[in-house]
């Protein structure tokens, strides 16, 4: 049974950690190291990979910084991050030690954005956000849907997955759609029900259904 764990990071970011019951840890998204190693050494963790779903450096820039602390450490993500890293090119599946995780290849936010499944947590990166997704700054918005539909796909996903996405920016996601659709009533339950909160992620597929 793995634990998650959430680490502000910069403006609104996450940075992920996913545990096992050895303490033995798997980093998603490493926007930056200090806050990371922080929270390794007060929870002592066992820090053994990192994997990236984007090349941008708000989920990036704290690779080589880790790599340095701890230089065992094994990082993956796509071909266009330009660090050394093993590259994940076609690729169905990685595995961490006892961590599996599933790779999806959604391209949108950024041609080679990668997504990882291990049930029952989804890490989206900036491809799927609390709803909504996220901004196209390489790919297309036909890359972005097919993307969005490949995820819903994926296995059938339970209602009970998680989804990690890369920034908190559901409390603007939900004004927004409620001011595009005023009388629906599960974005305005939605809405209240996060209200007050200051973390809203991970979030549950059920929820993003509806």
């Amino acid at each position: 049974m793995y634990k998650l764990h959430s680490i502000a990071s910069l403006k609104d970011n996450y940075i992920w950690i996913l545990t096992n019951a050895s303490n033995q840890a798997i980093i998603i998204d490493s926007g930056e190291a200090e806050p990371v190693i922080n929270y390794i050494n007060k929870h002592k963790l066992i820090p053994l990979g990192i994997l990236l779903t984007h090349h941008h450096i708000d989920h990036t820039g704290g690779v080589n910084e880790l790599k340095a602390q701890y230089q065992d450490i094994d990082v993956y993500g796509p071909s266009e991050i330009n660090l050394p890293i093993n590259y994940l090119i076609k690729q169905d599946k990685v595995c961490i030690g006892d961590f599996s995780f599933e790779v999806i290849e959604v391209p949108g936010h950024t041609l080679g954005h990668l997504a990882y499944y291990c049930r029952p947590y989804l890490f989206s990166g900036d491809t799927l956000f609390s709803a909504g997704c996220g901004r196209i700054f390489e790919g297309t918005h036909e890359q972005m849907l097919n993307s969005l539909k490949q995820l819903k796909q994926l296995k059938q996903l339970p209602n009970d997955t998680l989804i990690c996405a890369g920034h908190e920016y559901t409390l603007s996601n939900l004004a927004f759609a409620s001011q595009m659709l005023p009388d629906d009533k599960n974005i305005e339950s939605y809405l209240d029900s996060i209200s007050n909160k200051l973390i809203t992620l991970p979030s549950n597929l059920s929820d993003e259904k509806n």
